[in-house]
């Protein structure tokens, strides 16, 4: 358990960092932007209800996928294909820039070390 709470404190300290980066800002409104278009698209042209279309969404951004719902519709199928194409080179680029927030050592500790 302290080893889950160190790892969550670390991984807050990392977001912190990150959002201080004009960068990771951008990416994070441009994947909440994301999102909320995906979500309205999907229960708008597919009829899933916001919880669903929500869901479909981050799986789908985050590259997990989500094994029982394909799109019905010929524009849905389209607009999922986009949709994958742009919003997993946001997510990761996001990933990235927290991945680096983690391993970048703050400035306090470099002088410290010196």
């Amino acid at each position: 358990m302290i080893s889950l709470l160190l790892t969550l404190k670390r991984l807050i300290s990392g977001l912190w960092r990150a959002f201080k980066l004009k960068n990771f800002q951008a990416l994070f409104i441009l994947v909440l932007i994301m999102l909320l278009s995906g979500t309205i698209f999907y229960v708008k042209e597919e009829g899933l209800t916001v919880l669903d279309a929500m869901y479909f969404c981050v799986t789908t951004l985050s590259t997990v996928g989500h094994p029982t719902f394909e799109p019905r519709t010929a524009l849905g199928k389209v607009f999922t294909m986009a949709y994958i194409i742009v919003g997993t080179g946001l997510f990761l680029g996001l990933i990235g820039y927290i991945a680096y927030a983690l391993i970048k050592q703050p400035e306090g500790e470099k002088q410290k070390k010196e």
